[in-house]
């Protein structure tokens, strides 16, 4: 928009494909378009493009809204970051109004029952009522279709773009930008209070696509990549702490993690579905330390999964986890605990080769021997010994216990 200003442009097409997006920022983005001496057209393309939530209320914002054939719009209900969506009944407009005071005790029956009280707003009233006025001042600025603008809001109604060029919610469908700038030339719009006359016929197009940084955070907050980041950097994290020194580990879990937590801040992330997300972590995490055969493991893996599926889970189209990535990465993790599980079953099983244990039942010979103490060797170390009867050097005896550093051996009748 600045730029259009500064080199004297006299009409930007907003291009629009998407499933929504923080209020604040799209409330930022219609001040604009309601202050630009400029004309703005919204354009829902190309086909198969949408313009949902947010995507809807720049759309009734600006001066000329139009459509690609297969695009559509609407469901525009607010959502409180970190809760589920509010969600209204449409209020029935042909009911009556319940009196009270004066006027009810002279209509009805003086034996009837007084009625209930309305119960006091809640936080999603007063978010959905002031997206409805929000909404419908934005549809009536260009005489668009109020009424269906607040059941896109109430009950999250979309529209084909067939469907709203017959309500009235746009003014056009195009096909392509030729064919949008031929149908918009000599139309009249408002802008600042003054009518005007677009005159697009001969128009130079000049295409503003993305910059890299627009195009790097497009990429970050897309909900499969934030998922993404935030288990490398938590696993990153994880393995630095169990391998000091590493560095590596550390820094790429440190990054990816911060941004992680900067995705999760533009997406509407359920808490709770979190919180089962980490706890999910910790205890497939605390198998390998602390083994439970499988109990932690398993158990971390169901509250993996339950965490992920909840995380992000809206009825607003694009805020969605993949199932495939959810799936996949459960069944990786799973599958190594289970692996891990395996060698420490193995390794329980397998003969003891180090240690003082691994001493019991050992074979040595009697080297010097006095009473009921002596030295003997075994596996070609000198040990102190005694034994509860005499022995004569050179006799082999076995191992039968260790107390200290003396061995407790029996002879095996065998003479070495």
């Amino acid at each position: 928009m600045e730029r259009a200003l500064e080199q004297d442009v006299g009409l930007v097409i907003l291009r629009i494909d998407t499933p929504g997006g923080l209020d604040t920022s799209m409330r930022e983005i219609i001040q604009d378009i309601l202050a630009s001496p400029v004309a703005v057209v919204s354009y829902v393309a190309p086909s198969g493009a949408r313009a949902a939530s947010a995507g809807t209320y720049i759309v009734l914002a600006s001066h000329v809204a139009a459509m690609a054939p297969g695009t559509n719009l609407g469901a525009a209900t607010p959502i409180q970051v970190g809760g589920p969506a509010p969600t209204l009944p449409m209020p029935d407009r042909d009911e009556p109004e319940p009196q009270t005071g004066a006027g009810r005790e002279q209509d009805e029956d003086p034996g009837t029952p007084p009625m209930a009280p309305r119960p006091s707003p809640t936080l999603a009233d007063k978010m959905v009522s002031d997206a409805v006025a929000y909404i419908r001042s934005l549809a009536q600025m260009h005489g668009r279709n109020a009424d269906w603008a607040e059941r896109a809001v109430r009950e999250a109604a979309s529209l084909s773009a067939a469907e709203a060029l017959e309500e009235g919610v746009v003014d056009l469908i195009a096909s392509n930008l030729e064919e949008l700038l031929a149908q918009i030339d000599g139309r009249p719009v408002t802008i600042l209070g003054e009518r005007r006359y677009l005159e697009t016929a001969t128009v130079e197009v000049i295409a503003v696509e993305p910059d890299w940084r627009t195009r790097l955070l497009a990429i970050i907050t897309n909900p499969n990549v934030a998922y993404i980041l935030m288990l490398i950097g938590i696993y990153g994290i994880i393995l630095e702490f169990y391998s000091p020194g590493l560095i590596v580990p550390g820094v790429t879990g440190a990054i990816s993690l911060l941004l992680a937590l900067y995705a999760f801040h533009v997406l509407p992330v359920n808490y709770a579905g979190l919180a089962l997300l980490l706890l999910g972590l910790a205890l497939m995490v605390s198998e390998a330390f602390v083994p439970s055969f499988g109990a932690l493991g398993l158990g971390g893996a169901v509250a993996f999964v339950i965490g992920s599926v909840m995380l992000l889970e809206t009825d607003v189209p694009g805020y969605g986890i993949s199932w495939v990535l959810i799936g996949s990465i459960a069944v990786v993790s799973a599958g190594f605990f289970l692996l891990v599980i395996l060698l420490l079953v193995r390794a329980r099983r397998r003969a003891i080769v180090s240690g003082p244990e691994e001493m019991i039942g050992s074979k040595g010979r009697v080297v010097e021997w006095s009473g009921h103490e002596g030295r003997v060797r075994v596996h070609g170390e000198l040990w102190r010994a005694r034994s509860a009867r005499p022995l004569k050097p050179g006799r082999t005896v076995r191992v039968a216990n260790i107390e200290n550093l003396t061995l407790v051996v029996e002879s095996d009748g065998k003479k070495g």
